[in-house]
C-alpha cells in the first residue's frame, strides 16, 4: 500500500506551464477587451509576465486557447444567459429581450470582433459562433407566443433583428451609441409585430 509519503510529487515543471497557460488566457482576454482584435505575442507576454518563448509555445496550440478564452467568456456572461424568462404581453416580452440583449452584446463584441479575424481558420470559432447564434435563437422560441413562432417569416425577422450581426452593424459600422441601437432595434421590432411599448427598461 503506498503511504501519501510515497506518492508521486507534483510535477514542478507541468504545474509552472499551466500557470503560464492560465495567464496567457488572460493576459489574451484582457487586450481583446481593451479592443486589440489579434494581439501579438509580444503583447502578450508583456502582459502576462512570462518569456515570449513561452506564449510562443503555447500560441502553436490557438485551437484550444480559443477554446480556453471562449470558456472564460462564457464564465462571465453566463449570468446573463441565465436568468428567468420574461413574461408578460409581448411588447413587454421584446422590451426585456432587447434590453437582456443589449447588455450581452455589448460584453461580447470585443471578443466577437477578435473572432472575425481568426474564423477562417478555426473550426472551434466557426462552431461557436453557431452555438451562440442557435441559443439566441432557442431563448426567442421559448418566450414568443406561439402565434408569433407559427409565422415563419415574422420570426426569422424578429431573429435577424434581434441578432448581435444588427447589433454591431448599428454600433460600428453606424457609430451609434447604445442607447441609439437599442432604440433602433425596439422600433424596428415593434413595427415588424406591429405593437408598442408599454414600459421602459
Amino acid at each position: 500500500m503506498t503511504t501519501p509519503s510515497e506518492k508521486k510529487k507534483p510535477d514542478g515543471r507541468r504545474l509552472r506551464s499551466a500557470e503560464s497557460r492560465r495567464r496567457i488566457v488572460e493576459a489574451m482576454r484582457k487586450l481583446i477587451r481593451e479592443g486589440i482584435v489579434a494581439p501579438r505575442a509580444e503583447e502578450v507576454a508583456a502582459r502576462a509576465e512570462v518569456g515570449l518563448r513561452s506564449v510562443f509555445r503555447h500560441f502553436d496550440d490557438m485551437e484550444s486557447l480559443y477554446r480556453e478564452i471562449a470558456d472564460a467568456i462564457l464564465a462571465e456572461v453566463e449570468p446573463m444567459l441565465e436568468l428567468p424568462e420574461p413574461s408578460g404581453a409581448l411588447p413587454d416580452l421584446l422590451s426585456e429581450m432587447i434590453a437582456r440583449r443589449t447588455r450581452l452584446f455589448e460584453r461580447i463584441m470585443p471578443f466577437r470582433s477578435a473572432a472575425d479575424v481568426h474564423l477562417h481558420r478555426s473550426p472551434f470559432l466557426v462552431e461557436d459562433r453557431r452555438r451562440m447564434n442557435e441559443m439566441l435563437r432557442n431563448a426567442m422560441r421559448t418566450t414568443l407566443p406561439a402565434s408569433l413562432r407559427k409565422d415563419r417569416a415574422l420570426f426569422d425577422a424578429l431573429d435577424a433583428v434581434l441578432s448581435f450581426e444588427f447589433w454591431r452593424r448599428l454600433r460600428q459600422d453606424g457609430q451609434l451609441s447604445a442607447t441609439q441601437a437599442r432604440r433602433i432595434v425596439e422600433r424596428t421590432a415593434f413595427s415588424l409585430t406591429d405593437t408598442m411599448p408599454t414600459r421602459k427598461n
